[in-house]
């Protein structure tokens, strides 16, 4: 069993950045590492993903292409989301994932690529808060 702790979460202003970290109680290396959101009233949408292992591919959902970075760090066990220019629209609560199997994986060719499987991520973390005033 997987624990995630997220944190990170704060009130800013629109145009105003933030740096989400996810801790997770044991070692990563090989996982896919999800980011999700949902907004008030809303359901759960993929925000970002990141393979944990070498390559490192990346997914990022066509809302927040440019504006949000994900990484990692295995050797703490975290992965990171970096929020910028953000807008009221991004207002929600950001929810860590991990799919320990690493089935976000394909090949396109001969590039190694994330394919974005919601379903498959199979432990999540309670979540942090972000809150953005226009």
């Amino acid at each position: 069993q997987v624990r995630l702790v997220e944190s990170g979460g704060d009130s800013v202003q629109a145009g105003g950045s933030l740096s989400l970290s996810c801790r997770a109680s044991e070692r990563i290396e090989g996982y896919c590492m999800a980011w999700f959101r949902q907004a008030p009233g809303t359901g759960r949408e993929l925000v970002s993903i990141i393979y944990t292992g070498r390559p490192s591919p990346k997914y990022y959902a066509d809302f927040v292409k440019g504006r949000f970075s994900i990484s990692h760090d295995n050797a703490e066990k975290s992965v990171y989301l970096r929020l910028s220019n953000l807008t009221p629209e991004d207002t929600g609560t950001y929810y860590c994932a991990a799919d320990a199997r690493g089935r976000c994986l394909r090949m396109l060719g001969s590039t190694v690529v994330v394919s974005p499987r919601p379903a498959d991520f199979e432990y999540w973390g309670q979540g942090t808060q972000v809150a953005v005033s226009s």
